[in-house]
């Protein structure tokens, strides 16, 4: 007897679970605030708390700043949102999910 996926229902070897998950990835929003002392911050929210530390360590390392993830949100010192975008895409996000305001 096959297994069954608790997901979808179908046997293991015809599972669509990945790919549905992939295409109903949620927005990702980037937008710039100021913080302490007239700072500039750029927040990336919008990215699975599975992959949020590795994305944060991946953004920091690309655009070479410093930066925190915390609350579901990305946290990164400086105003990045044009190269965020750019460093998103080259991790592997699709363009047409990030939006930056």
């Amino acid at each position: 007897m096959a297994d069954i996926c608790p997901n979808c229902g179908l046997p293991k070897e015809l599972c669509v679970c990945n790919i549905l998950d992939r295409e109903t990835e949620s927005k990702i929003k980037v937008y710039s605030k100021k913080a302490k002392f007239d700072k500039i911050i750029t927040i990336v929210e919008g990215i699975g708390a599975d992959e949020l530390e590795r994305t944060a360590k991946s953004l920091k390392r690309i655009l070479a700043c410093g930066g925190t993830a915390k609350d579901s949100t990305i946290e990164l010192q400086g105003a990045h949102k044009d190269a965020a975008k750019k460093a998103l895409v080259s991790i592997g996000y699709r363009e047409s999910s990030i939006e930056v305001s």
